[in-house]
């Protein structure tokens, strides 16, 4: 083992060690489900916002989003990227104080199942059956991203199998979740933000100069791609190149579209239930938008610049080495463009220093991956558990429930990620898709539309969850559209019209009308 290993190994676990000690000192301040799903409503503003971004990047922000432009899917990142700014903004500055407010208002519900089976007073509890179902179901397919980026990430930083990365991502990220609950979950994503954000903005001032400034870099960038295109670095490389080439109008279109996922996203939009008070969330907005820019702006410098500056290294991604005809590259296989950052960073830094960068990585799988099993664990066990199945549970009862939860849906998350071809990207555009297009639409018609009824809510969720998966598996033509467009516009649709053929309950509608004067 070198002394390059063993700095990295150091700094790895003196940050895997951090984050399980804020599960520990969090675990005691866990006295009530309101504490272990919502921290109790008393998170400041920096931590929410922070909490918010990083729990929504998750570790396709570091892989998947670099190892796109790595293989010249500029175009797509561009517009993804946009997409994702603009609706960002859009769910703070629409949905954060309304969804606050309004949770509060209907029998101050802690989970988003909650919250939609309160604020259309759903006596079936078939809302929150569904709801469950969806969270249960795409979360479990998003928390297997999170185990796939440490798969990939102690793969190309100590060389472990697939099985060994993804098992050390499934301790730590189970740990500290099941201790410290929601606040331990912002504590985290507070420090895990903070790396990811100042490890974006070092390594895209140093890339740059590296390579010769900004005008330089771009030269090396189209002589790259030159090259590849050419065929020099053989067939898969040849392939991936042009692929990415082809971007026209319908796929711009599907990249912006990511923006609609953030109305929707039940661990992102419980962030803005947890805040402190209203007051607070304009400065939360503005915090969470100035780091998500400058994140983006680092993610596509390091993919788009990072394959001339590893070039330079002697390291070519995502080729095949007995095809790849230039002597002196030392040559990794089709799918490892998504370790494009880890690579960079390797090469760029000391080695602990690395360390300290390639927890990032880490970092951000970490903080979407608890986010997401904490919404789902709460899903069960608050609404499941408590709202149908035993409704005069005590805390401790609930709180077990959902802790057995969180490691039922890790395991079943573990096992989707089994697949060493898995990629980080594709997993999290089924998942961000399938919440977008089913919570998204109902999210926005509970807090602006007071003429929603349950049994509309119902049909738009389910129809919109079917049009998600169905869509995903068709190709071809207007198929070829991201799913969560004719997911979103199919759930809205249908909630709109099959609320207007129902009965309005008077009693949701005289609380909405409370809601609507509740002061900020």
């Amino acid at each position: 083992m070198t002394s390059q290993t063993i700095a990295m190994i150091i700094a790895f676990v003196l940050y895997l060690g951090l984050m399980v000690y804020v599960g520990l000192r969090n675990a005691k301040n866990n006295n009530s489900a309101s504490d272990f799903f919502l921290g109790g409503r008393k998170v400041g503003p920096w931590v929410t916002a922070l909490s918010a971004e990083a729990s929504d990047s998750s570790a396709w922000l570091l892989m998947g989003l670099p190892g796109l432009c790595y293989l010249g899917g500029f175009k797509e990142t561009f517009w993804t990227a946009i997409g994702l700014i603009v609706g960002t903004y859009l769910a703070w500055l629409l949905i954060a104080k309304p969804l606050r407010k309004c949770s509060i208002t209907y029998k101050d519900s802690i989970t988003i199942p909650e919250f939609l089976s309160n604020r259309f007073n759903d006596k079936t509890h078939i809302l929150s059956i569904v709801s469950v179902f969806f969270i249960v179901v795409f979360f479990t397919i998003y928390t297997a991203s999170g185990f796939v980026a440490c798969a990939k990430l102690f793969n190309s930083v100590f060389g472990l199998s697939w099985n060994t990365g993804l098992l050390i991502g499934f301790v730590i990220i189970l740990s500290y979740t099941i201790l410290g609950g929601y606040r331990a979950v912002c504590t985290t994503d507070f420090i895990q933000g903070s790396l990811i954000f100042i490890a974006f903005v070092i390594s895209g001032i140093i890339i740059i100069v590296s390579l010769g400034g900004f005008g330089n870099a771009v030269v090396q960038v189209q002589s790259f791609t030159e090259r590849a295109t050419s065929g020099e670095f053989g067939d898969a490389m040849l392939k991936a190149v042009t692929g990415n080439k082809s971007f026209g109008a319908m796929s711009a279109v599907s990249a912006f579209a990511w923006c609609l996922g953030y109305f929707g996203m039940p661990h992102i939009i419980v962030r803005f239930m947890g805040c402190r008070s209203n007051k607070e969330i304009s400065t939360a907005r503005r915090v969470g938008i100035i780091w998500m820019i400058i994140s983006y702006i680092g993610a596509i410098l390091i993919g788009t610049l990072g394959t001339a500056y590893l070039l330079n290294k002697g390291i070519l991604l995502g080729a095949n080495a007995s095809e790849v005809t230039t002597a002196g590259l030392k040559v990794f296989g089709a799918g490892t463009q998504e370790a494009v950052f880890s690579y960079t960073m390797q090469k760029m830094f000391p080695a602990f220093i690395a360390g300290l960068f390639l927890c990032g990585i880490l970092a951000a799988a970490m903080s979407t991956a608890d986010s997401q099993l904490l919404s789902a664990s709460s899903a069960i066990g608050q609404d499941i558990y408590k709202g149908l199945i035993k409704k005069n549970a005590d805390d401790k009862k609930v709180l077990l429930v959902s802790r057995i939860s969180v490691f039922v849906i890790a395991i079943l998350g573990l096992l989707l990620a089994l697949n060493p071809n898995s990629s980080i990207f594709g997993l999290v555009s089924f998942a961000w898709s399938g919440f977008g297009g089913t919570f998204g639409p109902l999210i926005l018609l509970a807090l602006y539309w007071k003429r929603t009824t349950a049994p509309g809510a119902i049909a738009g969720l389910v129809c919109g969850g079917v049009t998600d998966v169905a869509w995903h598996y068709l190709h071809g033509g207007v198929f070829d559209v991201y799913e969560i467009l004719p997911a979103f516009i199919v759930c809205l649709i249908v909630t709109v019209v099959v609320s207007l053929l129902t009965k309005q309950d008077e009693e949701v509608a005289a609380k909405f009308e409370e809601y609507k004067n509740l002061a900020d």
